[in-house]
């Protein structure tokens, strides 16, 4: 197999907007125009738009794999995609637009590096689009692209870009995002997301593809604060390997390099790096978000949940945590209840100790009165844990500064976190 393809940059999208935006029908139309698609996958969806009197292939279908999803015409679950060009691979995750699911967008857009917004040419920037955005600000996604739909419907008209771009403009200066951009596109019809579009001759910038294959995402990771929670200890029973220890991880930030001085917690022990191992063989230097097994100089008992930092730069260490949650389940917590806490490769038990405000997400408004909540909600807390975490603010690191918790009597995924 061809190693460059392996070694291609990743860059993970989600897409957001209302309901009816065309989010299902973009990602059907980047697949369908960059060449992504299977012929039977293709014959399908044509087979499906006759059945519905379609006089057009509908490429939404593509993304809606629900039999729910296809009846209703709406996204439900967040559907994954994954395509590639020969400059980048691209892994899509289709979220719902319904408020009823914002907790799908939470988990869809957790691990992205960029979102796609869609704003209907009609209708400007709606509630919605305004949600989505906080939510995107709030997973701090450092890159926004705002899609300005359905623009064939405005007969490609520069004034009605231009007025929605300003009134976004507006309510964005209130959001936490560096990088914000803005493409006039038509899903539909292809203007402007892989092909250039030659009714909006006004447009001088970028197609939607070109963007996504040249925004430079190199600087997203972390890589001042060296972290690297240890997954798994490595001692293969073997004459020839006979004395090896390495502990294996993905880097969470930093770059880690041979001879650096490092720190082991939560013990505080400290050591040097005596080797960096990867698939490949051994390299000199390792750093987000790679997969490697670091070897110490001295023999120090870690293993799953620890954490190698750097001697001088360590991450907070402590038992009570704030965080804003999304809460994942149709019920709140009962009183006392116990949770595990899962945080980089570590677990623990944990219990919610105060509720400081519910988030309303339609005005930011922060309600301190009314602090009962259920699904969808959004809250900061105070969380306190039975043995310390080594944790970073989630706008530091998103890897060791996001939880999960987990009910321990039903033993499910009731919420998902960001240290604050």
């Amino acid at each position: 197999m061809d190693n460059t393809y392996l070694d291609m940059e990743l860059l993970r999208f989600t897409t957001a907007g209302s309901v009816d935006d065309g989010k299902s029908t973009l990602i059907g139309r980047l697949l369908y125009d960059s060449k992504s698609i299977f012929e039977d996958q293709l014959d399908q969806v044509e087979n499906s738009s006759k059945k519905r009197g379609l006089d057009h292939t509908d490429l939404a279908l593509l993304t809606d794999g629900l039999k729910d999803e296809r009846e209703q015409g709406i996204t439900i679950d967040v559907a994954y995609r994954y395509f590639a060009t020969p400059k980048r691979k691209f892994i899509i995750a289709d979220t719902p637009g319904h408020i009823q699911y914002t907790r799908n967008m939470v988990t869809g857009a957790s691990t992205a590096n960029l979102a796609l917004i869609l704003v209907d040419a009609r209708h400007g920037v709606v509630e919605q689009t305004c949600r989505h955005s906080f939510i995107a600000s709030l997973l701090k996604i450092p890159h926004l692209v705002v899609c300005i739909n359905k623009m064939d419907l405005v007969d490609y008209n520069e004034e009605v870009f231009e007025k929605i771009r300003a009134q976004y403009e507006s309510f964005a200066s209130k959001l936490d995002v560096q990088d914000i951009r803005f493409i006039p596109i038509s899903a539909l019809k292809g203007d402007n997301v892989v092909n250039k579009s030659e009714k909006m001759g006004w447009y001088e910038g970028a197609t939607l593809l070109y963007t996504l294959e040249n925004i430079h995402i190199g600087s997203d990771q972390n890589h001042i604060d060296c972290r690297f929670p240890v997954q798994t200890v490595i001692r293969p029973k073997q004459d020839r390997y006979h004395d090896f220890r390495g502990y294996a991880g993905r880097v969470a930030g930093g770059v880690f390099k041979k001879g650096d001085e490092v720190a082991v917690l939560p013990s505080g022990f400290t050591s040097k790096i005596q080797g960096i191992h990867t698939m490949n063989g051994e390299v000199d230097e390792a750093f987000a978000p790679m997969s490697v097994t670091i070897t110490l100089e001295d023999d120090i008992d870690l293993g799953r949940g620890d954490m190698i930092v750097r001697a001088h730069n360590r991450p907070d260490v402590s038992q009570e945590i704030d965080i804003m949650l999304c809460w994942f389940n149709n019920n709140g917590p009962m009183p006392r209840a116990k949770f595990t806490l899962m945080h980089a490769c570590n677990e623990v038990k944990a219990m919610i100790s105060k509720v400081h405000y519910k988030l309303d997400i339609n005005t930011l408004h922060r309600n301190e009165e009314d602090l009962e909540f259920g699904m969808n909600d959004i809250l900061r807390v105070s969380i306190r844990t039975t043995k310390p975490l080594m944790k970073d603010a989630y706008r530091k690191n998103r890897s060791t500064g996001s939880i999960i918790l987990v009910d321990d009597a039903t033993n499910e995924t009731v919420a998902a976190g960001m240290i604050i």
